[in-house]
């Protein structure tokens, strides 16, 4: 077949992927050591002993594969029926070596080799929040996800699930119908939504965010699959959210990968009656995930220095135009947080009024309430 660059590395690293023994973290390591080009193939034994990582038994059979005719033809014939495959579905394979691949994926500590992309490819790597939860959602679980993410998606994040049912779809759902952006990280190939048969939501999510996996175009749903796929979603993002959880589940697994890879997690707190939700509030209890009950908790934590794209929006942002009254209020907060009582004695504003004020520069952003009617001035 006719490749161009990008598809040559793709098929090469498409190729090694098959070689047993040898995951993401090795073919990385192989192609440290001999870049992404046909010659690699030709390593032997010597060579691939040499590499870290890579111990003489999985030199051995490396190189054993590498110099059998039948074996480099089948995995090239196969890696050349994923590029096939790919293109008939106008999805791209994005490589650890493409501009593309998003840069807090390669942060991770086993960031995949190559994915597929169905959609929009720049969409992996715009501000974003991973939402995940339980299949058996609540209406309580659902109204709260909705709610969170129309607020994240309105503020300009791309909320990424698994497309599972219950919170995941609900994640997704809300994104889309708030004209937002959602990204879906499936745990089988990008070719079999398995969750959306009739096709009410997957076509809606690639107008204009993507449907992506590690796994080959084709794969079934492996349960041994999602592990892999919940390290992605929380790989892929700048913080996750968890919505309606038990102790076990594929969103505390996701939660932990969260963790390990150093981002924000948030959860919704939920009844102590409830099953459901008995993994989002041991996270919390533990300080282990921030408590949220709004959009506006969690864009408050997340760093925008982190994302080029969000701290350029934050800094071109227009000061809001304040009222005599309001501005009156911020210069009384600039000595520190204060009691109601203590402003309106400052500002010489009634009780009434005043409220009326603060509450619009909470909305502002400006000012924030503490416990027992404390307000302060919001810290940039």
């Amino acid at each position: 077949m006719t490749t161009t660059s990008e598809q040559s590395v793709a098929l090469l690293l498409l190729i090694i992927s098959q070689l047993p023994g040898i995951g993401p973290s090795r073919a990385r390591a192989l192609i440290n050591r001999f870049g992404a080009v046909p010659s690699l193939l030709e390593a032997d034994y010597d060579a691939l002993r040499q590499i870290p990582g890579i111990g003489e038994t999985i030199a051995r059979e490396t190189a054993e594969r590498l110099r059998s005719t039948p074996w480099r033809g089948k995995a090239r014939e196969e890696a050349e029926k994923q590029l096939a495959r790919a293109e008939r579905l106008r999805a791209s394979v994005v490589t650890i070596l493409d501009p593309l691949y998003p840069s807090l994926l390669k942060e991770i500590y086993d960031p995949p080799l190559l994915f597929f992309v169905r959609g929009n490819s720049e969409a992996l790597s715009l501000p974003s929040l991973a939402v995940v939860g339980t299949r058996k959602a609540t209406g309580y679980g659902k109204q709260a996800t909705e709610f969170i993410c129309r607020g994240m998606a309105s503020s300009g994040y791309a909320i990424f699930s698994g497309l599972a049912y219950g919170i995941d779809t609900m994640a997704h759902r809300a994104a889309v119908e708030s004209d937002g952006v959602t990204v879906a990280v499936l745990g089988c190939g990008i070719d079999r939504i398995y969750t959306d048969p009739a096709g009410r939501l997957w076509p809606r999510i690639l107008e204009r965010g993507a449907i992506v996996s590690e796994e080959w175009i084709g794969s079934k749903p492996e349960p041994g699959n999602f592990p892999r796929r919940n390290r992605l979603i929380s790989g892929l993002t700048q913080g996750t959210l968890i919505v309606e959880s038990d102790i076990k589940g594929g969103s505390m697994i996701t939660a932990s990968c969260a963790l390990e890879q150093n981002r924000e997690v948030f959860a919704v707190p939920g009844s102590i009656f409830s099953a459901a939700s008995r993994g989002a509030n041991r996270l919390i209890q533990q300080n282990q995930a921030k408590p949220v009950h709004s959009a506006e908790d969690i864009l408050t934590e997340l760093d925008p220095a982190r994302n080029p794209a969000l701290k350029q929006k934050v800094e071109a942002a227009e000061p809001l135009a304040l009222n005599i009254e309001e501005a009156c209020i911020v210069e009384a907060l600039q000595t520190g947080a204060m009691h109601i009582d203590l402003i309106a004695e400052k500002t010489g504003l009634k009780i009434d009024m005043l409220l009326v004020h603060l509450f619009e520069l909470e909305m502002k952003r400006i000012v924030e309430q503490e416990p027992g009617q404390i307000f302060r001035k919001r810290t940039p």
